[in-house]
């Protein structure tokens, strides 16, 4: 069984490749993402394929691999980048890492909430800066969580951790809006389902823990953000593409809206010149969603044992059915 492993993943999971019988690993041992030209090179005649969200498994990706190509298992629990219509036309079977990153992308949804709402850069800057001269009763002023009302697209998984962690603050309501309402989840929080315009138009903070689909793309856009309040907080740790950026820009430059907060962007990484970078009330991070050492090396294990479980043409630990 011959696999390729599109990057240095932590060392359990390559380690649980490397000792299972038969199984032959070539890996793009590197902290970047590997070459194109490696890529299609690397996949070519090999059983499996362990990849991660940075890589765009397309059909040229498959036609490269060939007809041997069995499995594919993404460490990631998002599959935007993978061509699930083509993957379905050639009978691979795909393995996925939800569940396990659960923890970690919500606490760190709420850490980007505080240090946005909050100002916490802006306040570090003004420490390093020379800008702290003294105690004003109005500087560095921000939002606070107590009787707010937060909306979250999305009470899947993450968008209910969220919840959870958010809900000790004194959040006085929670919204939220999805394919539709969920309420034996959302008792938990009582929570209510609303229309995307009324979460906008309601939300003190607005958190975006959606899955990418056709139906989420560009979502949150220049009508999304007109509508929302001018002291409101928008946080997105979803996929970058459900926003418009640009439209963004503008909502936080002409202060339609107080701030927001990403840890998603389009592209990854953002160059460094682009223009959320140089707003204050804008905080970006670089996609460190699920980034604690426990949860990465967890979704490599599970992410391993997909792609040996499919290879072994046995039931995977989390399957993505097509």
């Amino acid at each position: 069984m011959a696999v390729f492993v599109t990057r240095r993943i932590p060392a359990e999971g390559l380690r649980v490749l490397s000792q299972a019988s038969g199984c032959r690993v070539q890996q793009w041992d590197s902290e970047e993402p590997v070459p194109r030209a490696e890529l299609l090179a690397g996949v070519a005649g090999k059983r499996g394929l362990l990849c991660l969200l940075s890589d765009r498994i397309d059909r040229e990706v498959l036609e490269a691999a060939g007809p041997g190509l069995k499995v594919i298992s993404t460490m990631s629990v998002g599959f935007d980048h993978l061509a699930l219509d083509e993957i379905k036309k050639r009978g691979i079977r795909v393995g996925y890492t939800p569940d396990v990153l659960t923890d970690a992308t919500a606490e760190l949804s709420v850490a980007l909430l505080l240090a946005t709402c909050r100002r916490l850069p802006e306040a570090m800057e003004q420490v390093k800066s020379g800008g702290w001269t003294t105690w004003k009763p109005l500087w560095m002023c921000g939002y606070g969580l107590s009787d707010s009302t937060v909306g979250i697209i999305g009470l899947g998984r993450i968008g209910q951790a969220v919840a959870r962690r958010l809900k000790p603050f004194g959040v006085k309501k929670f919204l939220y809006t999805g394919s539709g309402p969920k309420p034996e989840t959302a008792a938990e929080f009582q929570a209510e389902f609303v229309p995307l315009t009324r979460l906008a138009e309601e939300s003190d903070f607005v958190v975006v823990t959606c899955a990418l689909t056709p139906a989420t793309s560009g979502m949150c856009n220049k009508d999304f953000f007109s509508r929302m309040k001018k002291t409101s907080v928008f946080v997105n740790t979803s996929r970058g593409a459900v926003v418009n950026q640009e439209d963004l820009y503008d909502a936080l430059a002409h202060g339609q809206i107080a701030a927001a907060g990403l840890d998603v962007t389009t592209p990854e990484p953002l160059p460094t010149n682009h223009p959320l970078l140089s707003l204050p009330n804008c905080v970006i991070l670089p996609h460190v969603g699920s980034a604690t050492y426990a949860t990465r090396s967890t979704m490599a294990v599970l992410a391993a044992n997909n792609l040996l479980a499919g290879l072994r043409g046995e039931p995977m630990p989390h399957e993505l059915l097509l």
